[in-house]
């Protein structure tokens, strides 16, 4: 007999497919470049281990983790042939590990750079073109370009650095980052170039350079301000009613009893709250979907429960264990992320554990 699956308070569903259509996509658009794929923080919350094998297969050659125990839990997922590369390069003692399991550091300072030197393997060298994080200021990027010791020991695979305006195609911080990049990668002729990120896939064939590290976009989130076609939604989220009730007028609704019912209401409380990463600031502004209606969230999101006002859907509309949508065609993760005031990215990076993964 086959075994059943307890029912989880929520369904999150990931589309794979979609996930490498939308990779396949950039790397059409970025050719002659190559499109990376950015895996950090677990896949953006999506599971490494179901991501990056399913994108070796599609013909990705090249992934971007943020650590170096990142890089070691999927050094075996990514084939031989490919790059891994730690973007926030490595601590003093990693050395030895990275350079053991063929994984490249993004070397983000002289001090990096010279541990590495040691190992004598390849890397990539990182300067800040005007974010104030990671990289080389430029005259330090002087100095390492200017030294034939280091030049000789470590094979430079790209220079690279980072946009902090992509999103908002129109600011004059993405040019003036480009100059930057340019006149710093110019110090090292004939090493590859790397700059776009998501965002900036969607900024010209001049910020695409040689290499582009596709994040957000591969995960079904718009990078920028939507002038581009969509991509393909990836992620799907739902959550199970755990109880409806009908309350008089001028009941007060969960912690601080921040809301009370303007008549009577019928309430619907679901199986999802800050600890499945639905964030507290949705509670008395955001809503989910169901059945063709718009609920909103009322009260505060506490860390297992959200209330909603279901009044909208006729009565025993929704009956217990029914699934209700969070994150679908009807609501979109850009649009809940704007409800909650932050970004899709948070929104993904914080999908909790507690939910059932369907991957397809």
């Amino acid at each position: 007999m086959q075994a059943q699956m307890a029912p989880a308070p929520g369904v999150l569903t990931i589309d794979l497919g979609a996930l490498v259509e939308n990779w396949r996509r950039v790397a059409c658009e970025v050719a002659p470049a190559r499109a990376a794929a950015v895996v950090k923080a677990d896949a953006y919350g999506l599971g490494a281990a179901q991501v990056v094998p399913v994108l070796a297969a599609a013909g990705c050659r090249a992934f971007f983790v943020a650590n170096l125990v990142e890089a070691l839990a999927i050094r075996a997922l990514v084939p031989d042939d490919a790059l891994l590369a730690v973007l926030n390069g490595l601590h003093p003692g990693g050395e030895a590990f990275a350079a053991e399991a063929g994984i490249t550091p993004v070397l983000n300072s002289i001090a990096q750079a010279r541990r590495w030197q040691a190992f004598g393997r390849p890397a990539m060298l990182q300067v800040d073109t005007g974010m104030a994080r990671h990289g080389l200021g430029f005259e330090e990027a002087v100095v390492l370009a200017g030294d034939a010791e280091f030049r000789g020991a470590v094979p430079l695979l790209a220079i690279i650095s980072h946009l902090s305006c992509a999103d908002e195609p129109d600011r004059a911080e993405n040019a003036a980052q480009l100059a930057r990049f340019e006149a710093a990668a110019a110090l090292f002729p004939g090493v590859a170039r790397c700059f776009a990120n998501s965002g900036g896939v969607q900024l010209g064939a001049a910020w695409h350079g040689d290499l582009v590290r596709a994040g957000l976009c591969l995960y079904g989130a718009e990078p920028a301000d939507g002038r581009a076609e969509p991509f393909r939604p990836v992620v799907g989220l739902q959550a199970r009613v755990l109880q409806t009730r009908t309350v008089p007028a001028g009941t007060g609704v969960g912690y601080g009893q921040t809301w009370h019912a303007p008549r009577e209401t019928r309430l619907a409380l679901l199986s999802i709250g800050y600890a499945d990463g639905f964030p507290r600031s949705l509670s008395d502004r955001g809503a989910v979907w169901a059945q063709g209606a718009t609920l909103p969230i009322v009260g505060r999101v506490s860390m297992d429960v959200t209330v909603v006002d279901a009044s909208a859907l006729p009565e025993g509309a929704l009956a217990e264990g029914e699934l209700v949508e969070i994150i679908g065609p009807h609501r979109p993760i850009e649009a809940v992320a704007q409800e909650a005031g932050t970004i899709a990215y948070e929104i993904l990076t914080q999908l909790g554990g507690r939910y059932q993964r369907i991957y397809c």
